[in-house]
């Protein structure tokens, strides 16, 4: 995120990531627990803020247990609904939304 954080990176930013999930297969791409440190130390230091979503796995709640995480429920779907699985998702937020609640307006 190095040049588009620096370019972008403003109080009244709001990122929104959605990296490969940890331990999942067929993205194509090498994404490896450094990469999630550095997204952890990432939403640390932004002057803006962001929601990051990732597939809720206790090493993932256990790097990024500083922020604030809600999980989310809903389905996945393949071919059609043929083959349906219920699955929990994280949405880890780099601020405090108790004090500064999520809102368009």
């Amino acid at each position: 995120m190095g040049g588009l954080r620096g370019q972008y990176d403003r109080a009244h930013t709001l990122f929104f990531m959605d990296p490969p999930y940890w331990e999942t297969e067929g993205y194509g791409v090498d994404f490896g627990w450094e990469q999630y440190e550095a997204l952890a130390a990432t939403l640390a230091s932004l002057k803006g803020r962001a929601i990051l979503t990732l597939n809720d796995h206790p090493a993932i709640r256990q790097l990024f247990c500083r922020f604030h995480i809600e999980r989310a429920e809903h389905t996945y779907t393949v071919a059609g609904g043929a083959k349906a699985k219920d699955v929990g998702e994280v949405l880890i937020f780099s601020w405090d939304i108790q004090a500064a609640p999520a809102g368009l307006f």
